[in-house]
């Protein structure tokens, strides 16, 4: 069963950091494509961030803020995300694409206020 759990949200103030983090197993997560959405109140589904073996992608939004990486050896996908702005409250989250399905994990809230 493919099963992706993020984790690391939180509340933080403006400028301030996190770092999400999703776990991912019942796939061969080497080979999948990983991305990063999240969703705000209100609003559509946004895509944030994507990673293959080696190329990064990132919406225009958060291009110079986020970083996506992954660790294979942990299965584990993860988003830095630096100076963060009100804009980017949001539920986050993980999504696997493995043998033409997409996966999704079940969020985890980022809320930035003072």
């Amino acid at each position: 069963q493919v099963q992706l759990v993020e984790s690391g949200g939180g509340l933080v103030q403006p400028g301030g950091s996190l770092r999400l983090s999703c776990a991912a197993s019942g796939f061969t997560f080497s080979v999948a494509a990983m991305s990063w959405y999240r969703q705000a109140p209100g609003k559509e589904r946004e895509w944030v961030a994507s990673i293959t073996r080696s190329v990064t992608m990132y919406a225009d939004s958060v291009k110079g803020r986020f970083t996506i990486s992954r660790d294979n050896a942990k299965d584990t996908v993860y988003l830095q995300m630096n100076s963060l702005n009100t804009e980017d409250t949001a539920v986050y989250y993980c999504k696997a694409l493995n043998s033409g399905h997409d996966y999704w994990g079940q969020g985890t809230q980022v809320t930035v206020s003072s």
